[in-house]
C-alpha cells in the first residue's frame, strides 16, 4: 500500500516541482522590482548573501566534519526497495510539463522582463497562480507528506537501513543546530561590528521570535512578533516595518544551512562527491529559489527539490530522504531564519540612519503595507 502511494506522490512530485518553481518565483522576482527603490536592493543583497555566506560554511563543515563524525556509513543505501520484493498495486506516469531548469529560467526571463513592461495584467495573472499553486501546498502536499516519509521509513525498516540512517541523521541533525546558533552569534556581531550596538543583548532581545517560530515553523506568522523584537533592539519604525516583513520572505540562512548539511551527508553516505564548483553552483541557485518559499512550514524544501535533482543528481528516494529529514527539523531552520532577520534590520537602520528615505516610504507607519511590498500572502490584521 506504501509502496503504491509513495510511487504516485513522488510522481506527482516530479510533475509539480516545476510548475511550482515557475509560478513562485516569477512574481517574486517581479514584485522585488516594484519596491522601494535602493533600500529593497540593499535589504535584497543582504539577505542573499548571508544564504550564500550560510551554505558555503555548511559546505566546508560537511567537507571537514563528515569524514570522522559519519564515518563507516558512507555505503548506506538510501531507501532502496527491490523491485522482485515489492511492487506498487498500480502506477502512473506523470511527465513534468517543463524540465527543472527550464522551469527556473523561463521565471527569471518573465520576471525581469515584468519589472521593466509593468504589466499589472500579467503581474496579477502570475500573482493568482502562485495564490492557487500555495493553496495546492497547504492544502494538498504538506497533509500528505507525513504519509509519504513514513512509507519512506517503512521501507528504510524492511532493508535494514532504518537505524543507520537514523543514527546519522541525528548527528549531522545536532550539527546543524550548533551551526544555526554559531551563525546567528556571527550575524549578530558583524551586526554590533557595524552599528556599534551590544550583539549579546541584541541577540537576547530577539530571543521571543526565535522561540515564536520554534512554535509555528513559519516565517510568515512569526512577522508581528519579529517586528516587536526589532523595535526591542532600537531599529526604527519606519526600518522594521519594511525589513522584517521582506526578509520573512527572502532571508532563509537557516533553511540554507539545513538543506545543505543533509544535502552534503546523503552524498557522503551515498559515496557521491560534492566538489566545490558542484556545491557553489547549487547553493547560488538555491539562495534565488528559495526566495519565492511560501511562508508555510517546509515551504523552503519544496522550492529546494527541483535542484537537488537538476544539480546534485538526487534520485527519488534521495529527494524523499532529503524532504523526511528537513522536515523533521523545520522549526530550527525557521527560527534561525527570523532571528537573523533583527541583524539585518539592524545595519539598515544604520545604512539608513533611523529615516528610510521618507519619499519612498511616505506611508509607511503599518505593517500591512510592508507585509503587501514583500509579497506575503498575510493578511495585515
Amino acid at each position: 500500500m506504501f509502496v503504491t502511494f509513495n510511487g504516485l506522490f513522488g510522481n506527482f512530485l516530479g510533475f509539480f516541482v516545476p510548475v511550482l518553481i515557475f509560478a513562485l518565483i516569477t512574481p517574486a522576482i517581479a514584485g522585488l522590482g516594484r519596491g522601494a527603490g535602493k533600500w529593497l536592493a540593499v535589504t535584497t543583497g543582504i539577505a542573499y548573501g548571508s544564504a550564500v555566506f550560510a551554505g558555503l560554511v555548511s559546505w566546508g563543515a560537511a567537507v571537514l566534519i563528515y569524514p570522522w563524525l559519519l564515518n563507516g556509513q558512507e555505503k548506506i543505501s538510501v531507501a532502496d526497495i527491490s523491485e522482485g520484493e515489492l511492487s506498487p498495486y498500480i502506477s502512473v506516469d506523470m511527465p513534468a510539463p517543463m524540465p527543472v531548469m527550464t522551469a527556473l529560467v523561463l521565471a527569471f526571463v518573465v520576471g525581469v522582463a515584468m519589472t521593466t513592461v509593468k504589466s499589472d495584467t500579467l503581474y496579477g495573472g502570475v500573482a493568482d497562480l502562485r495564490r492557487v499553486v500555495m493553496k495546492v501546498i497547504v492544502k494538498f502536499i504538506v497533509p500528505l507528506l507525513p504519509i509519504y516519509i513514513f512509507g519512506l521509513f517503512l521501507s528504510l525498516g524492511m532493508n535494514g537501513n532504518l537505524t543507520n540512517v537514523l543514527s546519522a541523521f541525528a548527528k549531522v541533525l545536532l550539527l546543524a543546530i550548533i551551526g544555526s546558533f554559531a551563525l546567528l552569534l556571527l550575524q549578530y556581531l558583524l551586526a554590533g561590528l557595524i552599528t556599534g550596538c551590544n550583539p549579546l543583548k541584541s541577540l537576547k532581545n530577539m530571543m521571543p521570535a526565535y522561540f515564536t517560530a520554534l512554535g509555528t515553523s513559519s516565517s510568515a506568522a512569526t512577522i508581528p512578533v519579529t517586528y516587536e523584537s526589532a523595535r526591542k533592539n532600537g531599529v526604527s519604525q519606519s526600518v522594521a516595518v519594511f525589513v522584517i516583513p521582506l526578509c520573512a520572505t527572502i532571508h532563509l540562512s537557516g533553511s540554507m544551512m539545513k538543506i545543505t548539511l543533509f544535502a552534503s551527508a546523503i552524498m557522503f553516505m551515498d559515496g557521491m562527491a560534492l566538489p566545490l564548483p558542484t556545491a557553489l553552483g547549487f547553493i547560488l541557485m538555491l539562495g534565488v529559489t528559495m526566495v519565492a518559499a511560501p511562508g508555510v512550514p517546509g515551504g523552503a524544501i519544496m522550492a529546494a527539490v527541483g535542484l537537488l535533482s537538476a544539480n546534485l543528481g538526487f534520485t527519488d528516494d534521495q529527494v524523499a530522504l532529503m524532504i523526511a529529514a528537513y522536515i523533521a527539523i523545520d522549526s530550527f531552520g525557521t527560527a534561525c531564519n527570523v532571528t537573523g532577520d533583527g541583524a539585518i534590520a539592524l545595519v539598515v537602520d544604520k545604512f539608513a540612519k533611523g529615516n528610510i528615505v521618507r519619499n519612498e516610504l511616505d506611508d509607511a507607519d503599518d505593517l500591512g503595507l510592508a507585509v503587501a511590498i514583500s509579497g506575503g500572502e498575510i493578511d495585515p490584521a
